[in-house]
């Protein structure tokens, strides 16, 4: 643990006793005999907690209190107290203590104690550094996250946004394709024309065509009057076709001759118009697969995939998951008008614990509603969805006992898998050989990840990975 702990006690045997405790667990332990000396200590050197006995002759523990408040006010303080009353307690809270420990002191209750002290301090330091970060990052559009696959994930716009190759986006839903698209689209020299985008799952298949090309008055029932496609909207700019994996077959060879030729013929029209797009498609699902079993064309998919984009899940981005809910905490507050400025470092360390299974969407959603129902400039647990309150940590040992909270066998071989995909860019044939897997395998693996509940999506699964 390795943390700076100022013991206050005027008992020299209780301070030394309680120093060598300390020292066992691996922390470094400053005694002091009253008030002025730790208010000398306190203004001479940083500390990440401070233990005090709620009796120091003519002072108090809880004085020693207000004085870190004053000089140290983010480093938590633990009382102890041979009166373990709820008064006792209601005046160390609004002292500003964080905690509070009965004596005689039990050893195994003090450590508890000091680790979840230290851990709030290490919460609460990580949390100012990540508000930092916001001001100070520089990333592409409107992207938040320092973690590495979002750095390389930057490193990949960087490289190709100013180019004219078509760029294939993938990743589970929610987790940013469309912004990354946006990214390549403003950081090019296209940025001045037009970003048309389409949701290609959204649209009934027999209006698709009329959307993608145009079509002319008269084309079809209710054709009154001519209209203008998508892709010569787009001309001069880019066009993104989200959810391209749902296109249907037959759509896929039309969109395929637009690709190829660099024009497109308008429903019920006899002539094809040029146009001049950078194509950029997104899919949540395994196209290499949807290939495989003759679900989508092979050569539309290498039209499409000169280079390819894995934007990964919230799960696997680390201390972005609190870039990001602090950007969402006050993009929300100053749209709402709530005088809400962060949150606190329990709430800070269930959305850490969370699995985010809707990604930066399902995160998005949540923060917005916290802040709409908040009771305090803090969002504190209790503002948060129960699922997120109730949900098991994620990560082992994070609880009392060490036991509950544990990862099934299962959870801990899908994490793997997922990071091995993401360690390989996405490069699922890579991924499998580096697994000792044949692709199939990995396919059905990455599809069970998708779909925990057992649920049967054999025919196209998700891509959980990319």
């Amino acid at each position: 643990m390795n943390a700076r702990i100022l013991f206050v006690d005027d008992d020299a045997a209780m301070c030394a006793l309680m120093a060598s405790l300390l020292a066992e667990a691996g922390d470094l332990a400053t005694c002091a005999g009253d008030l002025a000396s730790a208010s000398g200590l306190l203004e001479s050197q940083p500390f990440d907690l401070v233990i005090t006995d709620l009796s120091l002759g003519q002072f108090s523990g809880l004085d020693v209190c207000e004085r870190v408040r004053a000089v140290q006010p983010n480093v938590p303080v633990i009382i102890l107290t041979a009166y373990g009353t709820l008064s006792t307690a209601i005046d160390a809270m609004r002292a500003g203590a964080y905690d509070f420990v009965t004596k005689p002191v039990d050893p195994s209750t003090l450590t508890l104690a000091v680790a979840r002290a230290v851990e709030h301090r290490r919460l609460h330091v990580e949390l100012h550094e990540l508000k930092q970060r916001i001001s100070e990052s520089h990333t592409p559009g409107e992207l938040i996250g320092t973690s590495p696959v979002m750095r390389h994930v930057y490193s990949l716009i960087e490289r190709v946004r100013d180019t004219s190759a078509s760029v294939l986006i993938s990743g589970e839903s929610g987790t940013g394709k469309e912004l990354v698209a946006r990214a390549l689209h403003t950081g090019s020299s296209r940025a001045g024309e037009p970003f048309v985008a389409i949701n290609c799952a959204a649209v009934p298949a027999n209006l698709l065509e009329s959307e993608l090309f145009g079509h002319v008055k008269g084309a079809f029932t209710d054709a009154r009057m001519a209209r203008t496609g998508l892709f010569q909207q787009a001309s001069g700019g880019t066009l993104f076709l989200d959810e391209i994996g749902e296109t249907p077959p037959e759509m896929q060879v039309k969109l395929l001759r637009a690709l190829q030729e660099r024009a497109a013929r308008p429903v019920g029209g006899n002539t094809e118009l040029p146009f001049d797009v950078r194509v950029i498609a997104a899919t949540n699902r395994d196209l290499e697969t949807a290939v495989e079993r003759g679900r989508f064309r092979d050569d539309l998919y290498y039209r499409l995939n000169v280079v390819q984009i894995n934007v990964p899940p919230l799960r696997a981005r680390g201390n972005d998951i609190m870039l990001l809910t602090n950007h969402f905490v006050q993009a929300t507050a100053q749209r709402a008008q709530r005088a809400v400025k962060g949150v606190s470092v329990e709430t800070a360390r269930l959305l850490l614990d969370y699995d985010w299974p809707g990604n930066v969407r399902q995160l998005q959603n949540c923060i917005e509603r916290a802040v709409t129902l908040a009771r305090f400039d803090e969002l504190s647990p209790i503002d948060l969805p129960e699922k997120i309150r109730k949900a098991k940590p994620s990560v082992p040992g994070a609880t009392v006992t060490g036991l509950e909270g544990l990862l099934t066998l299962e959870a801990m071989e899908r994490r793997y898998v997922e990071q091995v995909v993401l360690l390989a860019a996405g490069n699922k044939s890579h991924a499998a050989r580096l697994l000792g897997l044949d692709r199939r395998t990995l396919y059905r693996k990455l599809d069970r990840a998708s779909h925990p509940s057992g649920a049967s999506h054999s025919e196209e699964p998700v891509d959980a990975a990319s």
